[in-house]
């Protein structure tokens, strides 16, 4: 069984590492997001959800479509801002003012 999703109002269906989409532009940024190691229908629709999740759309489940949960941040501010001096975080943190 595929994974469907609705995004914008357009159905796409993810399968075997690929997705279909009648909307040429929805398409290119589904496939952008494609996990080619999804092989197996418990892959592909996990990636499935995490892609209508990233997008704000919908996912087909049993009972009909059901919003998709936004996922986890892949970055966080954490990973740039030091924990003790946040002020001092950033790219041009180097160019501020030492006290």
């Amino acid at each position: 069984m595929t994974a469907r999703i609705r995004v914008y109002g357009k159905e796409a269906t993810f399968t075997q590492g690929h997705w279909a989409c009648d909307d040429e532009s929805l398409q290119a940024m589904l496939q952008a997001l494609a996990d080619p190691r999804a092989v197996t229908e418990e892959q592909e629709r996990t990636h499935a959800l995490y892609a209508a999740g990233r997008l704000g759309g919908l996912i087909a489940t049993d009972y009909g479509w059901e919003a998709a949960p936004h996922p986890e941040a892949e970055i966080k501010m954490e990973d740039f801002a030091p924990a003790r001096q946040p002020e001092r975080a950033g790219w041009l943190g180097f160019l501020r003012r030492r006290k």
